[in-house]
């Protein structure tokens, strides 16, 4: 199931994309007179698509015209518009940590964090600070959690997955290494979109997804999950046994080679405002932004 959350004529919705649109599940359950939550946060707390799969059946069946939007009149929200935390992984492909040079290969998963304010949507368009210059893209796929876990381990870690995402860890450079810690890099506002659908954990396996980004539709990055050094049960592993993970929460998983910062300096062009970005991770979808 690829889900979204979109406002449409002002109301919050949420939609699933099927090959000839998407169909809006608060409709289709006001039509069937059965019981669906509020949004698609609310859909994650509570780990079931029992209800939302019933809906989709009956409406594929019976009256599924009707009953889709027009993608392109809807106002994407992130594909998860609350979480509790927002927890990132560096330096998890080899590739990326060989372009970053002199940096040595982690032996446990280096993580740091960025806040909510940072969140973005598909199409939105993200406005540049005033402060530093050097602006970079990292494609990333994004595990959504599903259900509250602590201390649990790698063999069970994937059942707590609700689904996968796609995001773009964009970063400032020049602040991120303004000290030990790349927090003031990481979290600006609109720098961790997320989207544009959520895809059920069933539906793929996260240890092998071709990823990609783009900027102003040239290939920046290309590879593949299996390139991970930390795979996504070994990371949710590791974080559950420092915090406690809540439905909601995001894991950016880090990003492979290619991004600006591992060109020789000569060649290193930072983003800049009129460029549009796009980050593609095969069986999920491709998120867009443009900058300004």
């Amino acid at each position: 199931m690829k889900l979204l959350n979109y406002v449409l004529k002002g109301e919050l919705g949420i939609g699933l994309k099927l090959e000839q649109g998407v169909l809006d599940i608060k409709k289709a359950a006001k039509r069937f007179e059965e019981e669906i939550p509020n949004s698609l946060d609310e859909v994650i707390k509570s780990s079931d698509i029992t209800g939302i799969q019933k809906i989709v059946d009956r409406a594929i069946n019976e009256d599924l015209a009707s009953l889709l939007v027009n993608e392109e009149e809807i106002e994407y929200l992130p594909a998860v518009s609350n979480p509790e935390k927002i927890v990132c992984v560096g330096l998890n492909y080899l590739s990326h940590i060989e372009e970053a040079k002199n940096v040595d290969v982690p032996e446990t998963p280096v993580l740091f964090n960025k806040f909510n304010n940072a969140l973005a949507a598909q199409n939105e368009i993200i406005s540049l600070p005033k402060v530093g210059g050097k602006f970079d893209y990292e494609a990333e796929l994004v595990i959504v959690i599903g259900k509250e876990i602590k201390d649990v381990d790698e063999s069970e870690a994937l059942s707590s997955v609700f689904g996968y995402s796609v995001g773009n860890d964009l970063s400032v450079r020049d602040l991120q290494f303004t000290s030990s810690q790349w927090l003031l890099g990481k979290s600006l506002d609109g720098f961790a979109p997320v989207g544009p659908y959520v895809v059920t954990a069933h539906s793929i396996d996260p240890t092998n997804l071709d990823i990609a980004c783009k900027v102003n539709g040239e290939i920046r990055q290309s590879s593949n999950t299996k390139h991970m050094i930390f795979n996504c049960a070994t990371i949710i592993s590791y974080i559950s046994k420092h915090m406690t993970l809540k439905p909601g929460d995001l894991i950016f998983t880090g990003t492979p080679e290619g991004v600006i910062l591992g060109y020789p300096e000569n060649e290193q062009e930072w983003l800049k405002p009129g460029d549009e970005i796009e980050v593609t991770i095969d069986k999920i979808g491709t998120l867009k932004n443009k900058l300004i």
